[in-house]
């Protein structure tokens, strides 16, 4: 199976591929498996982590919504993992090292969405950043303390997939624009469901480009990286780009910055701050698998770990845990 898998590879993938057999390894030798080539080795660790799990109790958008359809970061990572698919596919991509990579680049992410990664960027001295943490997770946290030991490749795209940060191959880079087209198209399904927005707000001259549906939108983005080929690193043919970055400014004015849509994120803040000094003041009331990095990184950097970790409702309820009197009687 694995041999079947690598010749297919340097059969049909494109020169701009990365081959699997090219890997530059781990950071610790393993001993290679007889029928998983070693992406598909990293896709499993990945699916059978404990921070992947926990990405369905975490929201992506709207905090703590009244409903069973909004976004998850967990649908979200599914959703950005079959946009790179399709495109890795028709572009003649490494599609285990696109798959991979993109199931791992939120497991560093906080509860509550940016709001949480906000509030602990403001609360750590060094800062805070999703992807960084979803390194240091993949790399040291996971599997009590060993991590998953993932590739070189994974690892370097988890690491670029957000801001100004440039992956190393051609998948990785693949992953920013997949992230990018899966949360501008549900995060305008979850707004016009939370009532913030209808169809037909998209302004006409975007809507006239890329779509007035969810699925013609998402068609059109995906073929416009398509047709950009790889010859010259991956990207987007024009317009659509720049209509993309247009729909995403129209997001930030009408959602993500909406006050209705933001309306608790004061109180997440607030949240996430009491929790940050008392578990910094407190640090023996961390759990022990995140106890034992303090000598190492320091106590801000092992509750921001704890706190990191956290599902949305995990954090709700150890804040009422802490903080919140409880009727008793006697």
């Amino acid at each position: 199976m694995k041999e079947v898998t690598l010749r297919r590879e340097e059969l049909f993938l494109c020169p701009q591929a990365f081959r699997t057999a090219n890997t530059a390894g781990r950071l610790r030798p393993v001993e290679p498996c007889p029928v998983r080539t070693e992406y598909q080795r990293d896709r499993d660790r990945i699916t059978h982590c404990k921070s992947f799990r926990r990405l369905m109790h975490k929201m992506q958008v709207f905090l703590a919504p009244e409903g069973d359809h909004y976004r998850t970061r967990l649908t979200h990572t599914l959703e950005v993992a079959q946009i790179a698919r399709t495109i890795a596919r028709a572009l003649c991509l490494n599609e285990d090292l696109t798959e991979a990579a993109a199931l791992g680049h939120d497991l560093g992410h906080t509860p509550f969405g940016h709001s949480g990664e906000r509030a602990l960027d403001r609360l750590c001295s060094g800062g805070f950043r999703h992807y960084e943490q979803s390194l240091r997770v993949v790399d040291k946290l996971e599997n009590d303390g060993n991590g998953l030991n993932l590739t070189y490749e994974v690892r370097d795209a988890i690491l670029h997939h957000s801001g100004a940060n440039r992956a190393s191959t051609c998948e990785g880079r693949l992953l920013k624009l997949a992230d990018r087209i899966a949360y501008i198209n549900h995060d305008i399904d979850d707004a016009c469901r939370a009532g913030l927005l209808t169809p037909e707000d998209i302004p006409k001259d975007i809507a006239d480009v890329i779509g007035r549906t969810h699925s013609d939108r998402i068609t059109t983005l995906v073929t416009a990286v398509i047709d950009y080929g790889v010859e010259n690193d991956v990207g987007m043919v024009e317009p659509y780009g720049e209509v993309m970055e247009a729909l995403r400014q129209f997001l930030f004015e009408r959602v993500y910055r909406n006050a209705v849509a933001k309306s608790e994120e004061e109180r997440v803040h607030a949240l996430i701050g009491f929790l940050f000094e008392y578990f910094c003041k407190s640090p023996e009331r961390i759990p022990p698998e995140y106890r034992k990095y303090i000598e190492e990184d320091g106590v801000e950097r092992a509750v921001a770990d704890y706190i990191a970790g956290m599902t949305d409702r995990f954090a709700i309820h150890c804040f009422e845990e802490l903080f919140v009197p409880r009727v008793w009687g006697y």
